[in-house]
């Protein structure tokens, strides 16, 4: 008979963890940041969670210690720390000038080299070891007092450096003191490895000493992370420097697809229905009663039964109301191109890197679902460039180059559109402020808006210019703004009026929901 016992989580346990789980949560940390080394370290400072259960990172430790440090601080002071040596070292010169008393001239002037001695106390032990002792008791005291020369020398050094730091009411003696500076000196290290993320490098056993056992568990629990990252075959070392690998850069997608998903989920939003024909995905789950002029997938098996339900025996008497067939939904394949905003405004409220969830997540969806369907990727700032896919998780917003040139993006779109030719062509456009550069005849232009929070006008007709020309190709053009400002909704108005396509507005953090839903419901019709 087995019997199962559980208790309360108390940190102690050790945390189970994939290396899907914890590239999950480096993923998370990748959205804000076009760096994965960076990520990296973030996940590495502030650790992660995981259904109710928390492994602390870098930075939780590392005050941890520091608080342990500060706890000294508050207790002990070295004020009186080598008041044991200097009473050993006068006790022992007391004892050397009696007996210097009775040796005439020269104990005369071997008195005055003692007298001479730096009031430092390592200086003073310092040169007392070339002199030659006149009385025995003396010699010997010094040859005991020479042992803690390396100790007095370090804790004299270590109080001109932190002793003010030490305020509290209880005052060390000379052997408490240097057990202290020890163990301090052992905080210190750890706290620079903690500092530094020197993560391999950390003294285990001073954690758990210094810390107790759930830094020590955390610490081990951080390295195991580290190690999984390292093995799991989603990043890996290039030149000095961490790279997504191709899996990596899909398991983003799926990622990014799943949480968009989840959202749909929660709110309930449904599918758009499609109104014209195109290649029919049969759902043999579900059938329907036939009706005239529709394509006859027939559900052989519930046909033949209705037949019998209505008249058993044979021959079968079929009539058209038996006629069972399976429910299609139509579908057809689309080219399209996300024309992504990457100005320095992007990075204003989690613009951008919703935005280049979206995208991961979009092309994840068609890789899977839509294999057929082609997906390309352009990125818009003062100039337009293509984004492939295993640039995309570590592209960012360009503060470099500030102005906005949607003109270009449009005109990128719609080559690469040319390129992958489909009945169904789309631009997705996702920005969050109206152009402000274009290109005539081949030379680049920039122009600030006119005045704040106005437009360039220069800049908006040539881009109204290029919907035009993407409007007679054939292309529809859908912007979502992750801006409502007015001047915004103008220019964008103006370009849905122009292009016959459909302009929204959301926040950054609907912007998947609302996107994924508009994609899977367009391609389910023939425009």
């Amino acid at each position: 008979m087995f019997r199962s016992r559980y208790t309360r989580w108390d940190g102690s346990q050790r945390i189970q963890l994939t290396p899907s789980q914890v590239f999950e949560k480096l993923s998370e940390y990748l959205s804000f940041t076009d760096d994965l080394q960076q990520a990296m370290d973030w996940l590495l400072r502030q650790g992660m969670d995981w259904e109710g259960a928390r492994v602390v990172g870098l930075d939780d430790l590392l005050e941890q210690l520091r608080e342990e440090m500060r706890k000294r601080y508050r207790e002990f002071n070295l004020d009186h720390a080598l008041d044991d040596i200097r009473q050993k070292l006068d006790d022992l010169l007391d004892l050397e000038r009696s007996a210097l008393e009775q040796a005439g001239e020269e104990g005369q002037e071997r008195r005055q080299f003692l007298d001479r001695l730096p009031l430092r106390l390592s200086q003073a032990i310092e040169q007392l070891k070339q002199y030659r002792f006149e009385d025995a008791d003396a010699e010997r005291d010094f040859q005991s007092l020479l042992e803690e020369l390396g100790d007095v020398r370090d804790l004299e050094e270590f109080r001109r450096r932190y002793g003010d730091l030490f305020h509290g009411q209880r005052a060390l003696d000379f052997e408490q003191a240097v057990e202290l500076m020890r163990e301090m000196e052992r905080l210190k290290k750890l706290e620079e490895d903690l500092f530094s993320g020197n993560l391999g490098g950390l003294d285990l056993e001073a954690i758990r000493e210094m810390l107790g056992d759930k830094p020590w568990q955390d610490v081990q629990a951080l390295q195991r992370i580290m190690k999984m990252i390292a093995d799991s075959g989603y990043v890996l070392q290039q030149g000095g420097q961490q790279k997504l690998t191709p899996k990596g850069v899909r398991k983003i997608g799926q990622l990014a697809l799943r949480d968009i998903y989840q959202n749909l989920l929660r709110d309930r939003l449904g599918n758009h229905s499609a109104d014209r024909r195109g290649p029919a995905e049969i759902r043999p789950e579900e059938t329907r009663p036939y009706t005239y002029g529709e394509p006859m997938h027939i559900d052989l098996v519930g046909t033949l039964k209705k037949s019998l339900a209505r008249r058993r025996g044979t021959p079968l008497a079929l009539e058209p109301s038996d006629f069972e067939v399976f429910r299609t939904d139509a579908t057809t394949t689309t080219s399209t191109v996300l024309l992504l905003d990457m100005s320095w405004s992007m990075s204003w409220e989690g613009r951008f890197a919703a935005a280049k969830k979206v995208a991961m997540a979009l092309e994840s969806l068609l890789r899977a679902k839509y294999p057929r369907d082609y997906f390309g990727m352009v990125g818009f700032f003062t100039r337009a460039v293509e984004l492939k896919l295993k640039d995309l998780p570590e592209a960012s917003w360009n503060m470099g180059d500030p102005f906005t040139n949607l003109q270009d993006g449009l005109r990128l779109a719609g080559d690469l559109l040319a390129k992958h030719p489909s009945r169904n062509r789309h631009i997705i456009v996702i920005t969050d402020g109206q152009p402000t550069a274009y290109f005539s005849r081949g030379r680049l232009y920039c122009e600030w808006p006119l005045s704040f929070g106005g437009i360039s006008t220069r800049a908006a007709a040539e881009t109204l210019k290029e919907v035009e020309r993407a409007t007679r190709r054939g292309i529809i053009i859908n912007t979502f703004m992750l801006d409502d400002s007015p001047p915004l909704r103008a220019f964008v108005e103006r370009m849905t009026r122009i292009n016959k396509g459909r302009a929204l507005y959301t926040r950054p953090d609907h912007l998947g929901e609302y996107l994924l839903v508009d994609y899977l419901g367009r391609r389910r019709k023939k425009i």
